[in-house]
């Protein structure tokens, strides 16, 4: 048992269905080895989809004195002595966000837990990178809907894309959460980490057609552009639009699996 404040918790004791898989900074990622919380009619679906590492995972974020943002709506529970902020900078600026939030669907307000304790994150099923912003230059971008939680040590900015018609053209959202300073992220992902393809350019360009940028530095400027000069020859090439990154910095994609930028569970 470990023991916060005045709570005892068995969370972290790993057994035979689950187990602590990550760990960095504040936070600590809990994978269940199968689903045993099923029917009859679903417990055959459940037990495949565990063998290709279809599980329920935990974010969990450790505060001793520190603080956490997470993604609204994501809190499942949390215990000690922890207290609640939305990160707004006063009631004018929360007004805006809770409209635009509701106009875009984008979750442009955030809750931050701060105090002593432990805060966990609704359960997904979606694989979770631990990110240590450091290690990116200290800054990434990423799609907002893949944004889990961050500590509050990193400066964060949601901000949306250029027009309204790159967004829909490049099956990405709308906003794009920056984060920047020293820290660690929680991020959903669609793969393991061990499939992710890294991509490194130096004053060259990426073209990729689908929403498979995970994650990238903010050097890079993000443009949907045809795949061949005019409407007419990209028709007739078969071949649309693609997503481009141009200039130099770093990009982390999913070899595959569309619908990277769809808020799943």
């Amino acid at each position: 048992m470990v023991w916060y404040i005045m709570i005892k918790t068995n969370l972290f004791e790993e057994t035979g269905d689950r187990k602590i898989v990550q760990k960095k900074g504040c936070f600590s990622v809990l994978e269940y080895s199968h689903d045993v919380s099923v029917s009859m009619n679903t417990a055959i679906s459940s037990y495949y989809a565990s063998k290709v590492g279809v599980r329920k995972r935990h974010v969990i974020a450790e505060l001793d004195g520190n603080a956490v943002i997470l993604q609204s709506g994501l809190m499942q529970w949390f215990a000690g002595d922890i207290d609640v902020q939305v990160t707004a900078k006063g009631k004018t600026d929360m007004l805006k966000k809770m409209v635009g939030s509701r106009v875009t669907g984008e979750a442009s307000v955030k809750p931050k837990f701060s105090g002593s304790g432990i805060v966990v994150l609704e359960p997904t099923y979606k694989y979770v990178l631990l990110e240590d912003i450091s290690d990116w230059g200290g800054a990434l971008i990423m799609d907002d809907s893949l944004f889990l939680a961050c500590e509050d040590s990193l400066d964060m900015n949601v901000s949306s894309r250029s027009s309204l018609s790159s967004s829909v053209m490049s099956g990405e959202g709308q906003f794009s959460t920056s984060l920047s300073g020293n820290g660690v992220a929680a991020i959903r992902c669609p793969v393991p980490r061990e499939e992710l393809i890294v991509i490194e350019l130096e004053n060259d360009a990426l073209r990729i057609d689908g929403n498979f940028a995970i994650a990238w530095t903010p050097g890079l400027q993000f443009s949907v552009e045809r795949t061949v000069g005019n409407i007419v020859n990209s028709t007739a090439s078969g071949e649309g639009t693609v997503n481009v990154f141009r200039g130099t910095g770093k990009v982390l994609m999913a070899p595959a699996c569309g619908s990277i930028g769809m808020a799943a569970p």
